[in-house]
């Protein structure tokens, strides 16, 4: 029988399989959320039935609708809509498996699991920011190629995403650059896993986000045609979109719908089975009856012909046009870049330069951003100190999308979620800046930068008590450690213009989330010999050997303290102890080196050699590469107000400080 001959299934059967899989799931692996899949169930299957632009068959279409479970912990509506829509997984059977170790189907939803996670969505908050981040790249790509983007965001949010401090930030960001094709459905179910949530909760959320500039509705979360017209009217409206969606945690669950215990505990069985006779619902744990999968499936074909126009409307583009979007969305680096560098890198060595690191950086990307020109560079209102911005790229505004450079507000956290969206939609490469103390703002974002391995670049300026005056408040001392102990994530942390550029050189080259933690104050020329190899991109390198060849001593620095080690090299080398420098500006990249390289940079099998790390900042993980007979010149507690050059003197991180270490470990 034609699709046209098919009769329509009702929208309560095909929303209670929703519910049902959300139940039976959770039930199986004992463990889970049933509640907010049964409650917003209804508009679900108004999204996906009626306005969601996908195709299951190619979920990596670049120019679909994004779909963003922020209230993660409700894993199984997300799944049992992929399911239920025909993607290749999850399957039934992955369904059966929910929260299992091998299993796609985590209790979370994870980014690279299954196709159709847009988002690994764990911490609340962080996939609504996110996907504010996703309106912006739509935004992005829209001006660069209106002919072949224009998509929307769709995010479902819970109270916990809306109370989170960072959706303030990514609210206000949003309604400040009118994002209007970014609308949020709000789970407005009035549970909390406390109670009510008039225990915390009990501001005015649509007079909250109307003042952000958004537009905001209300609706009964249970009646599909009130849902329809209000996403209808959303989508029309040119301002960012909240829907209150008044539901009931838990809809169809005798005694437990409406409240708390339906939230994150399996129902029961008795329960489930309850649930089953108030919604109709006669058929066994997993069992979906044909005709209302055939209605699912038909809504996942429902905007398949849009995919392939799509393709066919990207074929016919120019050559080179279409050769460059390609690129772009693969996320490939154009080939004159490597010339670009090393170029500039030959004119450093050339003509030295005593400069900032973050100066150091803005110079680099003086060179990168006219080549790379996907990059989305952007600030947390410290452009100037960041030197995030290149004379190349103008102004992002609501009103032009054509620019490069985003000024993000002072909004740390939205700002590296922002950039997670922007890299996660794909074609473009955000970096984003602000000081190195303040990635303690940035972290949770940070986290999931690196758990879902994308090419975020973190410019992190004022690295250390070398920022000066501002005092302890601003000075990080145990960031670098912190933010080195996090899987995933490289931190570079350059000790010249040369090394700068090299950083960039690599962090750009990696599909994983960096760091650059950059110095405020000028910093010496180390390197005055050219070399083709990105020596940074090792990790490690010998930056001056011993004379002789065989060390006595080892001195490690990293960034603005590699010039303190060589100082310290002339005066023991006098003295006429062999000393060989280590500059080791990502510890990461040193990590997978192979063993004879590492030996060679630290000189294992050397018998009775001295190593001496040198770094303003705490000694956590140093031991790693002194040795437990090594030692380590640096930080044991937080800084303090003062000039910089004082500062060094203070804390006793000084050349001086440096060689009678040594002395006294020969």
């Amino acid at each position: 029988m034609p699709d046209s001959a098919v009769p329509p299934v009702d929208h309560d059967l095909m929303a209670n399989a929703l519910r049902a899989l959300a139940m039976d799931a959770v039930e199986k692996a004992k463990s889970g959320h049933p509640g907010m899949p049964m409650g917003m169930a209804d508009v679900a299957t108004v999204l996906f039935t009626k306005f969601l632009r996908f195709d299951p068959s190619a979920p990596d279409w670049p120019d679909r609708d994004r779909f963003v479970l922020s209230a993660g912990h409700g894993s199984m509506l997300l799944y049992a809509l992929l399911y239920l829509t025909g993607y290749e997984r999850p399957t039934l059977e992955d369904l059966k498996n929910f929260r299992q170790l091998g299993s796609p189907t985590a209790g979370h939803p994870e980014y690279g699991e299954l196709p159709g996670v847009e988002t690994t969505t764990g911490p609340l908050g962080q996939g609504f920011a996110t996907a504010v981040g996703m309106a912006i790249a739509e935004r992005l790509a829209a001006a660069r190629d209106p002919d072949l983007f224009d998509h929307r965001t769709f995010v479902i949010a819970s109270d916990g995403d809306l109370m989170e401090g960072i959706s303030h930030e990514a609210a206000s960001l949003a309604g400040h650059l009118r994002l209007g094709r970014l609308v949020v459905l709000y789970d407005d179910n009035h549970i909390s896993i406390d109670g009510p949530t008039e225990l915390s909760y009990t501001e005015d959320r649509r007079g909250r986000f109307a003042a952000y500039g958004w537009h905001t509705s209300e609706v009964d979360g249970h009646d599909p045609a009130a849902i329809e017209a209000a996403i209808a009217a959303a989508l029309e409206d040119p301002r960012p979109s909240l829907i209150a969606c008044r539901t009931t945690i838990g809809f169809g669950a005798p005694t437990k719908a409406g409240k708390a215990s339906s939230h994150g505990a399996p129902l029961g069985t008795e329960e489930i089975a309850g649930a089953r006779k108030a919604l109709g619902w006669p058929w066994p744990p997993f069992e979906i009856p044909q005709t209302v999968l055939d209605a699912w499936r038909r809504a996942g074909e429902r905007t398949r012909a849009e995919a392939a126009a799509w393709k066919t409307r990207f074929k016919s583009l120019s050559e080179d046009r279409r050769t460059e979007l390609a690129r772009r969305l693969a996320g490939h680096l154009p080939e004159a870049l490597d010339a670009a560098i090393d170029a500039h890198k030959r004119a450093l060595v050339k003509s030295p330069a005593k400069v900032a690191t973050r100066k150091a950086s803005e110079m680099a990307l003086a060179v990168i951003n006219p080549i790379v020109g996907e990059t989305i560079g952007g600030s947390a209102d410290l452009s100037g100190s960041n030197n995030t911005q290149t004379s190349d790229m103008a102004v992002i505004t609501a009103d032009d999308f054509s620019g490069r450079y985003l000024h993000y507000g002072v909004r740390e956290h939205a700002m590296a979620a922002a950039m997670n969206g922007m890299a996660l939609h794909g074609g473009f490469i955000p970096y984003g800046g602000t000081f190195l103390v303040f990635s303690d703002y940035c972290r949770p974002a940070m986290r999931l930068s690196a758990l879902m391995k994308q090419r975020v670049i973190y410019v992190m300026t004022h690295d250390s008590i070398g920022l000066g005056e501002d005092g302890p408040t601003h000075q990080p001392v145990e960031h670098l450690a912190t933010l080195r102990a996090m899987p995933g994530i490289l931190v570079y942390r350059p000790a010249d213009a040369v090394e700068t550029a090299e950083c960039w050189q690599s962090a750009l080259g990696w599909q994983h989330a960096s760091v650059l933690a950059l110095s405020r104050q000028s910093l010496p020329q180390v390197r005055f010999t050219h070399s083709e190899e990105n020596l940074s991109a090792r990790g490690a390198y010998i930056l001056a050997e011993a004379t002789g060849g065989t060390p006595r001593a080892i001195l490690i620095g990293t960034g603005s303290e590699v010039h303190l080690a060589l100082e310290a090299r002339e005066a023991l080398e006098a003295d006429g102890v062999p000393t060989q420098v280590v500059s080791m500006p990502c510890q990461e990249l040193f990590a997978i080196q192979d063993a004879g390289y590492v030996s060679r940079v630290l000189g294992h099998g050397i018998d009775g050699v001295v190593r001496v790390a040198v770094e303003a900042a705490v000694s956590f993980g140093w031991e790693r590469y002194v040795g437990p007979d090594g030692a380590f010149i640096g930080m044991t507690g937080f800084g303090a107000s003062a000039p910089a050059a004082d500062l060094y003197r203070h804390f006793g991180i000084t050349t001086e400080a440096i060689v009678e270490a040594v002395r006294k470990r020969l």
